[in-house]
């Protein structure tokens, strides 16, 4: 039986599960024997620990990692698909990719979100694949899509990091509405890390409440990003207490899913920020 979402109930979690050999914070899964195992170990402890979204990615995104074709992630990816599907978790399973034959072989799957870093602009047919299958969709933001050839490209970023921001995700959010993607299945990302500055960063999640304010709930992951790592000059092993703050800071300002590689501390951390949150509404 699948997890409920009720949006603006409470902060829901979503564990990062990283099928690649080249995740940037040292958790890809490929590094060991057996990568089913391996995953479904994961996913079972994340679950117990009390996640709502299993995101699985079997490509990593950090800016200098090689790409990987649709059929090589598929190899990393539907194994351990069918392996957790298999074994009937209880959590929402959300598939990390922006190419569209990777997400209709994982929606027809089973799987029930795709979580599309190109906001649905990578690959023209990923809309109507999440429309075909009236799936849940994260569209993020990526800053990296500004090409340096681009006429436009030095007016977008003089731009206030959140008009660009908001600018981009309308753009994604009228491609999923012309592929006839249903609106309350979509989900924004402000892209957090993905061709943005430490203060463009720092804005966002201050900001965030902007964001919130287009009308769709909002998924933030600025789990062990290099924001953090330059901010307090940091490894990505010890960006603990930075994605500590940064989710506390972010599910203030509205945040409805953390996206998060330390499961325990972090689900402690947004039940605090609820607690909090929760009481403060009582009092209204």
């Amino acid at each position: 039986m699948k997890k409920e979402i009720r949006w603006g109930s409470r902060t829901y979690i979503m564990g990062i599960i990283n099928l690649t050999p080249d995740s940037f914070s040292g958790d890809g899964l490929m590094n060991g024997t057996d990568l089913v195992n391996n995953a479904l170990e994961q996913a079972n402890q994340f679950v117990s620990e009390g996640t709502d979204i299993l995101d699985l990615g079997a490509e990593s995104s950090r800016p200098d990692a090689e790409p990987v074709s649709a059929e090589e992630e598929e190899d990393r990816l539907m194994p351990v698909l069918t392996a957790i599907l298999k074994n009937n978790l209880n959590a929402i399973i959300s598939v990390d990719t922006y190419k569209s034959s990777v997400a209709e072989s994982a929606l027809r799957a089973g799987a029930d979100w795709i979580n599309d870093i190109w906001g649905l602009r990578y690959d023209p047919s990923m809309a109507q694949i999440a429309a075909k299958y009236k799936a849940p969709v994260v569209i993020m933001h990526n800053g990296r899509e500004l090409k340096p050839e681009s006429p436009h490209s030095e007016n977008e970023k003089r731009k206030d990091i959140i008009n660009r921001v908001k600018n981009g995700l309308l753009e994604s959010i009228n491609i999923a509405q012309e592929a006839g993607i249903q609106m309350e299945n979509v989900i924004l990302d402000p892209g957090i890390g993905f061709g943005k500055t430490v203060e463009d960063n720092l804005a966002l999640i201050n900001r965030l409440d902007e964001i919130k304010a287009m009308g769709h709930p909002v998924l933030i992951g600025p789990s062990r990003k290099s924001f953090i790592g330059a901010t307090l000059n940091l490894t990505a092993d010890q960006r603990l207490e930075g994605t500590a703050a940064a989710i506390a800071i972010s599910i203030t300002r509205g945040a409805d899913i953390i996206r998060v590689h330390d499961m325990k501390a972090m689900l402690r951390v947004a039940r605090m920020c609820d607690a909090i949150l929760n009481q403060k509404r009582k009092s209204i």
